[in-house]
């Protein structure tokens, strides 16, 4: 009878792992790959109130990043400029000139999570001459 009580346990709570992993739904927003070591990583909530954009700007280590609320306007160097909405992930691959990341909004903040992947002491951001 002492070893059924463990047993009957174990067996209840992979029951209640493998119910819990059923409700649990995951979806893939970005894949980038960074051919670098990462040593540190930094996260920060940037807010932007409406109407503002960002400098042209470069950043010496990969940025990933989710639009949190809001949307902004994405271009990177040689690309297209895209609207990026609330839950969208993005990619800002390090020394590669970022010519837009701007509130879209004139009334509404734009508000992200930026995470820079560092494999030392890089600055987060570099803002180039017009």
């Amino acid at each position: 009878m002492k070893k059924t009580i463990p047993c009957i346990a174990f067996m209840l709570f992979s029951i209640t792992v493998m119910a819990q992993k059923s409700r649990i739904a995951r979806k893939e927003l970005l894949k980038a790959p960074m051919n670098q070591k990462v040593t540190t990583a930094e996260v920060q909530e940037i807010t932007m109130p409406g109407g503002e954009t960002a400098p042209k700007h470069l950043h010496p280590c990969p940025v990933i990043g989710i639009i949190k609320s809001g949307e902004a306007i994405f271009q990177i160097e040689g690309r297209e400029s895209i609207i990026l909405h609330e839950g969208d992930a993005f990619y800002e691959p390090k020394n590669v000139n970022i010519l837009h990341f701007d509130n879209a909004s004139k009334e509404k903040a734009l508000v992200f999570t930026a995470m820079y992947l560092k494999k030392g002491n890089e600055e987060n951001i570099q803002f180039l001459n017009k």
